[in-house]
């Protein structure tokens, strides 16, 4: 498997990870527990930054264009 397919997969991965834990702690009533899902989010949102980083500078993730200023200004008038 090349190294780029298996980055975007971790990348992808991780992403569903982050979801389904920011699932659990929303819904978590026992404090501790949370506090453990939120550390674990914590610890997965730093290292999905950190490959994130990698994978861009290889050029294995391109992100999408930076949004206008009209564009922010637009979303920004209709969510207000």
């Amino acid at each position: 498997m090349e190294e780029k397919t298996m980055v975007n997969d971790i990348l992808s991965g991780v992403k569903s990870d982050l979801t389904a834990y920011q699932t659990a702690i929303s819904e978590c009533e026992n404090m501790q527990l949370r506090q453990t899902f939120q550390t674990i989010r914590n610890n997965d949102e730093s290292f999905q930054y950190e490959l994130f980083k990698i994978a861009q500078a290889k050029g294995y993730y391109k992100p999408a264009q930076k949004a206008t200023v009209t564009e922010i200004s637009s979303v920004r008038t209709e969510l207000q």
